[in-house]
């Protein structure tokens, strides 16, 4: 199978609620790899390789939310993998982007 990247963006009250802990959690054993921050105007953002299998799975937590989130709606693009992360990891503040 080949690896896709899911670039997508969180709309809600998603910031101050364990979001990205949440995220970090839900990927866990899926062999994602990517990140996940805060972004500016009071979103979260996530981009992530893998398996689209495996990144479906995530884009429904996404879309879920951890309980005190209220998810509006995710922003969600999908394209070709490009290899360049070798972890999934949490980034504190915010992040123009790779």
């Amino acid at each position: 199978m080949t690896a896709v990247r899911l670039d997508a963006t969180v709309h809600g009250m998603v910031q101050g609620v364990g979001f990205r802990i949440y995220v970090v959690e839900l990927v866990r054993g899926l062999g994602v790899t990517g990140w996940v921050a805060n972004a500016s105007g009071g979103t979260v953002r996530c981009v992530a390789e893998g398996e689209r299998s495996d990144l479906e799975h995530l884009l429904r937590g996404l879309e879920r939310g951890p309980a005190g989130a209220l998810v509006d709606r995710v922003g969600a693009v999908w394209m070709p993998a490009t290899g360049e992360f070798e972890a999934f990891s949490l980034r504190s503040g915010w992040h123009s982007g790779d």
